[in-house]
């Protein structure tokens, strides 16, 4: 009975799990998506110690509990946008020697809101595999979409933990259907 309350509830208030409440983020002014309303932007301190790259990523958003990372990286690229049917091997060779072991679900150029790009969805293992180590492997979730525009290669990321994949994954795949490029 309390199970039919808690039920009733939640259906005659509307409430729903966060994640499924979307609004839009413009990233910059020729960049927008659609985030999770709890998802924030991370400072740039923050941003340096989760994402030690070369490239800092234009902007990363994730959820309060800091588990779920939507994130934007913008960089120069000599390539056009009818290169990206080429492009999806070189970045695909890039996932499979970045990971220790890699399951698509998903790899394709398709379009998204009009514009092309290059859609990995998969699950991914990172090992630490040195000699002695005991560290239990780094499972994820992913998608992960690159297109080319103005010279520029823009790679949108969302990763969540393996366990929350199915709790997520229709929501990330909104999430990444949002993308819009002007």
């Amino acid at each position: 009975m309390r199970y039919l309350t808690f039920l009733a509830f939640f259906l005659i208030t509307g409430v729903a799990p966060a994640q499924s409440r979307l609004r839009k983020v413009e990233i910059s002014k020729e960049i927008s998506a659609m985030l999770p309303q709890d998802f924030t932007l991370l400072s740039d301190d923050w941003i340096a110690r989760k994402y030690p790259a070369p490239v800092k990523p234009l902007a990363v958003y994730s959820d309060p509990n800091g588990r779920i990372d939507f994130s934007v990286t913008q960089k120069p690229s000599q390539f056009k946008p009818q290169d990206l049917k080429m492009l999806l091997a070189f970045y695909k060779a890039n996932l499979l020697e970045t990971f220790t072991k890699v399951d698509f679900i998903r790899q394709e150029v398709t379009q998204v809101k009009g514009k092309d790009f290059i859609v990995f969805e998969f699950v991914s293992t990172l090992a630490d595999e040195r000699a002695g180590s005991s560290l239990a492997p780094v499972q994820k979730y992913s998608i992960i979409e690159y297109t080319i525009q103005n010279g520029q290669l823009l790679i949108f990321t969302l990763h969540t933990p393996l366990n929350m994949k199915n709790e997520w994954q229709n929501t990330v795949r909104d999430i990444m259907a949002s993308v819009k490029v002007q």
